[in-house]
């Protein structure tokens, strides 16, 4: 009995193990099972493809990628390249079913005779399967995956969709997925224009693209390529003596980059932009088409001019560059350089569409953008708000303010007139019992000497040093007068030329301050171009931009921009500074650029101890602005000016990019009339003026006396040239 009862509690034992041993193998072949992908997946599949970045009449800039392909469809294809793909890696390909037991039998025999694996046996299916789905590693498993899965895709998928996909998918070496891709690496052509010798090359690439490589081993390559083509005939593909007449043919390949990373400043910048919006997998994997705002014609010009004046600047002047400490450089740059820089940038007024921009000298050596990053003191580039705010106040072209020696104190707080006169030693003798000090010199006063009760003083100069007395705000800002600014800022109020400055497009902080007037609160490039794009466009202020249109892989549009625009200024006030700063290049610092022959309007900018050189020239359809400095603010040199090195930078630009143009002068606004006056003192002019201009005015503010003074008697004089 207890032997009946043992065997029947061994068999109860064997049979539930048994059953558990069945159970748990059930289950791990559904897991292994589940593991694996559908091919049906296949259908929708998108493989990564590069995301193109074209300019505005979609020409290429550049490429973002981790893979760098590009699909086609079969028919686009040369016939040439899927025969040259079946001769070398699956001449049963057409008849197989998915696993060809032919050549896996030959394969396996001649790696057992060789000792070592040199011969495969995978399909085109087998190969589509393990790249597209699997990883390369060499497991049982994995094997086991790969079969199942190219017999499920053999079912769903014709071999021409199964060729398509392949050929698309496979990596052909030099960074290059997919045959299009290929292409365009080795012979710099669209796959469409390949030959036979050149589809034979590729097709042999693919079982080892490093090994045959035409560029690391040129003789490699052109022996397998010569097997392909025996491999080719052999199938019947082709005749005898095409595959003497290709095996002649030079191999032809160049290293070619499908597209040169052109304008990297502005690339950058705008895959800051697009990178919050789409994210990384899509900008980098997406095969997404960018049509940014950019014009190519005017970036290279951009890029070429920059360099020509930089080096030949660099040349003439940069032995005499004294660089400030390491302890005050404080700019955060990725390289540090001791050449001159610059910036450059050029944009639409009527759209805000950014059309060239230049942020450095080398991207590769410094990716800090002086465009759009770097924040540096605008100088006398920054009048135009001040005038502009003096003519909202009730000033006008002909408005006569002193340029004579000031002083001012608590200029921080509560600014006060300290003393004027029509010298600086006479000025310096006001201070003085003003103050009850004594100063030897005007440096000792121009370092913000306190009085008793811990209040500065402050007096501002011209850039020459010299003073013209009573001027014409017209003649003020051609001569970029100092003195008039900073009475003007006086005048109207520190607020008042914010306000300008603001509505027009500065969005760095102002401080409230009279010497605000002279351009020291710091602006970046763009910002100070787009708010001299207000003025250009009659008030509207438009938002910079730089991607006009983005589209998926397939062609639908994700984005398309629209312009930002907002009425800020009125059109008359900015029509007016216009037109005064035409004058600026007419007979003023900009007077180089007057050998355009166009209706400019611009104003040069240079800072204390020449640190930095600005001009911003604009016409009705296009707004550009130039800056020269060095990134530790060291002076460029002594009295160096804008007017003798940005302007005709300025200008070599706008005439390589818009050659043979012929521009309409700005429009005028309503309540703008017309007078002419006397240059000098701003009255009616009489036939006895020597410098008569025709004025512009809001309608009701033009003079209506006619000048008195005797030109006859008065002594003409040099007039100096401020900045």
């Amino acid at each position: 009995m207890f032997s009946t009862l043992s065997r029947k509690k061994i068999f109860l034992i064997a049979g539930s193990v048994l059953t558990l041993i069945l159970a748990v193998g059930l289950f791990r072949v559904r897991l292994f099972l589940m593991e694996i992908p559908s091919a049906e997946s296949l259908e929708n599949y998108n493989p990564p493809q590069a995301t193109r970045i074209v300019d505005r009449n979609g020409q290429p800039l550049a490429e973002f990628f981790t893979e760098r392909r590009s699909n086609v469809s079969l028919v686009e294809i040369p016939v040439d390249l899927p025969k040259a793909v079946v001769s070398i890696e699956d001449q049963r390909f057409y008849q197989h079913w998915g696993l060809d037991t032919v050549s896996i039998s030959r394969a396996l025999w001649a790696n057992l005779r060789a000792g070592r694996v040199v011969q495969g046996g995978s399909t085109i299916s087998q190969q589509l399967a393990k790249n597209i789905f699997l990883t390369s590693r060499r497991t049982v498993e994995r094997k086991m995956k790969e079969l199942i899965l190219t017999l499920e895709i053999e079912n769903r998928f014709s071999k021409d969709e199964i060729m398509e996909l392949y050929l698309n998918q496979i990596y052909f070496g030099g960074g290059a997925y997919g045959a299009n891709a290929a292409a365009q690496v080795y012979f710099g052509k669209r796959i469409q224009d390949l030959n036979l010798p050149e589809c034979a090359m590729l097709a042999g690439l693919i079982r080892a693209p490093k090994r045959y490589s035409p560029f690391e081993n040129p003789e490699a390559a052109r022996g397998r390529r010569g097997v392909v083509l025996a491999r080719m005939r052999e199938m019947g593909f082709i005749t005898a003596a095409e595959e003497r007449n290709a095996n002649a043919i030079p191999l032809n390949v160049t290293r070619f980059s499908p597209v040169k990373q052109q304008a990297s400043y502005f690339i950058d910048y705008i895959r800051k932009f697009l990178e919050p919006t789409y994210g990384s997998e899509a900008l980098y994997q997406g095969g997404l088409t960018i049509t940014a705002t950019l014009d190519l014609k005017m970036q290279l010009a951009a890029e070429r001019t920059m360099e020509m004046h930089l080096a030949a600047f660099d040349k003439e002047y940069g032995s005499l560059r004294r660089p400030k400490s390491k302890r005050e450089f404080k700019t955060n740059l990725s390289t540090e350089t001791a050449k001159i820089q610059g910036a450059l940038v050029a944009l639409d007024p009527r759209t805000g569409a950014i059309r060239a921009m230049v942020g450095g000298r080398s991207f590769s050596q410094s990716q800090f953008n002086r465009a759009t990053q770097a924040k540096r003191q605008p100088g006398s580039a920054f009048k135009p708000f001040v005038w502009g705010a003096a003519l909202e106040a009730g000033f006008t072209a002909s408005s006569v303010v002193n340029d004579l020696p000031v002083a001012y104190i608590n200029v921080e707080r509560h600014p006060r007139l300290l003393a004027e006169a029509t010298s600086y030693e006479l000025l310096f003798n006001d201070v003085e019992q003003n103050l009850s000090i004594s100063a030897t010199s005007y440096d000792m006063l121009e370092k913000n000497v306190e009085d008793e009760r811990g209040e500065k003083v402050w007096l501002p100069k011209n850039y020459d040093e010299k003073y013209l007395g009573p001027v014409t705000l017209r003649k003020a800002i051609a001569k970029s007068r100092n003195l008039v600014s900073v009475r003007l800022v006086d005048r109207v109020g520190p607020r008042a030329v914010m306000d300008m400055a603001q509505n027009a497009g500065i969005t760095e902080k102002l401080d409230p301050v009279l010497s605000l007037g002279l351009g020291t609160s710091v602006v970046t490039v763009l910002e100070l171009v787009n708010a001299y794009a207000t003025l250009a466009n009659e008030g509207v202020w438009a938002e910079p931009y730089g991607v006009e249109k983005v589209q998926d892989r397939e062609g639908r549009v994700l984005y398309v921009h629209t312009p930002k625009l907002e009425s800020r200024l009125s059109s008359q006030t900015t029509y007016l500074v216009t037109y005064l700063l035409q004058g600026v290049v007419k007979y003023g610092t900009g007077y180089y650029a007057r050998q355009l022959g166009w209706p400019v309007a611009g104003k040069t900018g240079t800072t204390q101890d020449s640190r930095d050189l600005w001009f911003i020239g604009y016409l009705p359809e296009i707004v550009t602005g130039v800056w020269m400095g060095y990134d530790d603010y060291s002076s460029l040199g002594h009295k160096l000016a804008a007017s003798g090195l940005a302007v005709p930078w300025w200008t070599d630009f706008m005439e390589q990019a818009l050659p043979h143009r012929d521009f309409k002068d700005f429009s005028v606004p309503p309540d703008i009339i017309f007078a002419k006056v006397d240059m000098d003192t701003g009255f009616l002019a009489l036939p006895s003026c020597p410098h008569v201009i025709l004025e512009a005015f809001k309608k009701g503010t033009e003079p209506e006396t006619f000048c008195s003074v005797d030109h006859l008697k008065t002594q003409q004089i040099e007039e100096p040239v401020g900045e």
